[in-house]
């Protein structure tokens, strides 16, 4: 026995399908652009007559108004998810075709640290929902199950006895879902989707990026340091985070750093590859002095030379464990380092301008493609900064924090500028008198 249709006599296009099975649905048919398409509402017995009719004229009515509701139901059935989203997102990723800052394609690190997010968090939380149904609820919902931990896993990676570990919590739920709004931005531009659903969601605040070290947190980290030197097996890392300390520099400019990087005479970093792109970086004279020590103990091509024939420092992580685990500095990462040379800074009196600079950032970044030695006053500034540091560092307490306002400091550090110009004794002035006493 064949399947065959019963048409209602009431309402034209509507009926029910009899299967040869005995099974029944009900059926609209409707012509469309010169084609006769079937749209299938339900099942008999999910569905009543009554309920039946009353979709059936709901649909014939959007015919009449020229929609189509056939083709609708196939494009909403092949409507991509959030996982395919993802994927399309990352192989024009890979190819370089996602911009990043500065108008540049996103560096290397970045994708790795934005696929690590997707494959951790957002594929496992929002993966198999179509991305046209997304909305904000569903993304507050993922935003604070990655804040509860609900995501957290250890994972092996391809690199030998490599690890990745996602620990989630505010600061990771945050910059995945700012993540998450920039592949829903992707999906508008591809015509995908027509708003961003994340748009306007409220991400929690990092509190790791308000940390910052107090004067007694950088005397004990001092102390951690010189230890950890005079051990011997963790004295590479040791100098690292020394210089992090005193340069505010980001942690993989300073493991990656190339001694052709290195200007000792322009003390200044003079970075090919950096987060903002290449970047000059000047540097005060304790890290120079540093570098200068570095370089007599190794002439290799990498600064901090890890232990293949020519490759860079790669086990700070666990080092830096090693050297400030269990002593109070447990919360101290490379980024509250940098924060709190900043903070330093801008104690001292230095502008948000000059602070920039010698961070690195975009806004007060030295570009470099043209300049050949520093801005005496950005040298100058790096010097106070990591002198001040590296005062705290050796177990100093210091009564006096603002450097910039200090007219005696000023006035003698000018007369001993001025002396030495003319070739006069830097400590002694014209009147005779002692510039130090």
């Amino acid at each position: 026995m064949k399947d065959y249709i019963i048409w209602d006599d009431e309402l034209p296009g509507f009926g029910i399908r009899v299967f040869s099975s005995g099974k029944r649905s009900y059926i609209i048919q409707y012509r469309t652009q010169g084609r006769s398409r079937r749209l299938t509402i339900g099942m008999h017995g999910i569905w009543t007559p009554e309920m039946a009719r009353r979709e059936a004229r709901i649909q014939l009515g959007r015919v009449a108004q020229g929609e189509d509701p056939q083709e609708e139901r196939q494009i909403d059935r092949q409507a991509i998810t959030v996982k395919e989203l993802c994927t399309l997102y990352l192989t024009d990723l890979n190819a370089g075709l996602i911009i990043g800052k500065g108008g540049r394609p996103k560096k290397q690190s970045t994708i790795d640290t934005d696929t690590g997010r997707i494959h951790r968090h957002i594929v496992p939380l929002l993966g198999p929902r179509r991305v046209r149904d997304l909305d904000k609820a569903h993304i507050n919902k993922a935003m604070k199950d990655i804040m509860a931990g609900k995501t957290a896993v250890s994972v092996r990676t391809a690199k030998l006895r490599g690890k990745a570990i996602a620990r989630g919590g505010a600061g990771t739920a945050a910059r995945t879902i700012g993540l998450l709004g920039g592949i829903l931005t992707y999906a508008v531009e591809a015509g995908i989707i027509e708003t961003n659903p994340a748009f306007g969601i409220r991400k929690p605040k990092d509190n790791v990026r308000d940390r910052r070290l107090s004067e007694a947190e950088y005397r004990l980290l001092g102390t951690k340091l010189r230890e950890a030197k005079v051990d011997g097996q963790y004295a590479t890392a040791a100098q690292i985070i020394r210089l992090l300390a005193l340069t505010g520099c980001r942690r993989s400019e300073l493991t990656k750093l190339r001694w052709s990087e290195v200007d000792i005479e322009g003390s200044c970093l003079r970075l090919e590859d950096s987060k903002e792109g290449k970047s000059v970086r000047p540097v005060g004279l304790p890290v120079i002095e540093c570098l200068q020590q570095q370089k007599m103990s190794d002439a290799r091509t990498h600064v901090f030379p890890g232990t293949g024939r020519d490759n860079a420092f790669g086990a700070l992580p666990d080092h830096w464990t090693k050297i400030l685990g269990g002593c109070g500095l447990d919360d101290i990462t490379p980024h509250v380092l940098r924060h709190s040379f900043a903070s330093i800074a801008n104690d001292l009196g230095f502008t948000e301008t000059t602070v920039a600079a010698l961070l690195g950032h975009a806004k007060g970044s030295v570009t470099g493609r043209y300049i050949h030695t520093m801005d005496a006053a950005l040298i100058a500034a790096a010097d106070t900064v990591a002198g001040y540091i590296q005062g705290l560092l050796d177990g100093a307490h210091y009564r006096l924090t603002a450097y910039a306002l200090d007219h005696a400091s000023r006035k003698q550090a000018l007369a001993s500028f001025l002396a030495s110009a003319v070739g006069a004794d830097p400590e002694v002035d014209a009147s005779g008198e002692s510039l130090a006493a």
